[in-house]
């Protein structure tokens, strides 16, 4: 018989931050003290101020990992996307971050991010109706 209980957490539980804390304490004793997530967002706006797009990321243990880059369909192939990530890119490289990490599906930006220097390290094959889940990865130059 187990001496333990499986159940879903309260909302409190879960904003309280102790499972986090005692993961980072179970961390620390292998890499050290290590700072807390830095956010890295990015937006573009026209002369109108309309959202034309952006980048959502963070910087964690030394690497930006950028969740979400969009680009408005009216603004693409016009180095907007390029702009963007450099830029977040750079505000990494400010925040410590050595290296960049993402994941793309094959039909959005896996072309694009080769082009930025980014390189894929796995995919995940029929992730969604046949599609791949491409993981990519690039070193931040100083």
């Amino acid at each position: 018989m187990n001496d333990y209980e499986i159940y879903t957490p309260t909302a409190e539980e879960v904003h309280s931050g102790v499972l986090g804390r005692r993961m980072r304490q179970f961390n620390y004793g292998f890499v050290g003290e290590y700072g807390q997530t830095q956010p890295v967002w990015v937006s573009a706006r026209d002369t109108k101020g309309e959202l034309l797009g952006g980048l959502r990321g963070f910087v964690f243990l030394q690497w930006l990992n950028v969740e979400l880059l969009f680009v408005d369909e009216s603004a693409r192939h016009q180095g907007l996307g390029r702009n963007l990530l450099a830029t977040a890119e750079q505000k990494a490289r400010e925040l410590g971050a050595h290296s960049a990490t993402l994941n793309t599906f094959e039909w959005q930006a896996r072309g694009f991010y080769l082009k930025q220097g980014y390189e894929e390290f796995g995919h995940i094959d029929n992730y969604i109706q046949g599609f791949q889940l491409v993981y990519m990865k690039k070193v931040l130059a100083p």
